[in-house]
């Protein structure tokens, strides 16, 4: 799914936004979680986007780790941008290696289609406001006036996390889909 997002979703205009058909996604999920093989490759992009959120949001716990969700949204609050990526790289240390890995890449991924915003629409905020709430949940539901100021912090982090991607995880994250 990453690979097929990092080639097509920098052309893709509203990647992440859109999403594909109901019912196509349905029957795929439905395939790939009984282990059926799936080529997404001959499906909507739009559709696989949608798969992936969906696949992140039933990460137990979050991809960020819901016990670390009040450390992940108090990171903005701190000075400046050193001093915030340094508290996000630490709070990175503390996810299991398979979090890490996977973070690695879908933010390689984000910043494959930041970088050509002009042409797929999908700036960073923009990106964030669609991936962030299937990042980071808190360990407890909550009124919706608090979730809602929850998604806001997400989200301005997600932006932010993506801006810096490759201060916070290494200029290789640029490559680690190698040349396709």
């Amino acid at each position: 799914m990453l690979s097929l997002l990092y080639q097509e979703g920098p052309s893709t205009k509203g990647i992440f936004r859109r999403s594909g058909s109901a019912k196509t996604f349905k029957e795929l999920k439905e395939k790939l979680d009984s282990g059926t093989e799936v080529d997404l490759a001959r499906e909507s992009i739009f559709v696989t986007a949608s798969l992936f959120k969906d696949f992140l949001r039933n990460i137990p716990g979050s991809i960020l780790s819901s016990q670390l969700c009040d450390k992940w949204v108090s990171v903005l609050d701190q000075g400046n941008n050193e001093e915030k990526i340094k508290s996000i790289q630490r709070l990175i240390e503390h996810l299991p290696r398979a979090n890490v890995v996977l973070l690695r890449y879908i933010f390689g991924v984000l910043h494959g289609i930041e970088m050509r915003s002009e042409e797929n629409q999908m700036n960073a905020f923009n990106l964030a406001v669609c991936i962030a709430p299937s990042l980071l949940w808190p360990p407890v539901s909550s009124t919706p006036d608090i979730e809602s100021e929850f998604i806001k912090k997400i989200t301005s982090l997600v932006q932010f996390l993506i801006e810096n991607c490759c201060r916070i995880f290494g200029d290789e994250i640029t490559s680690l889909f190698g040349e396709i």
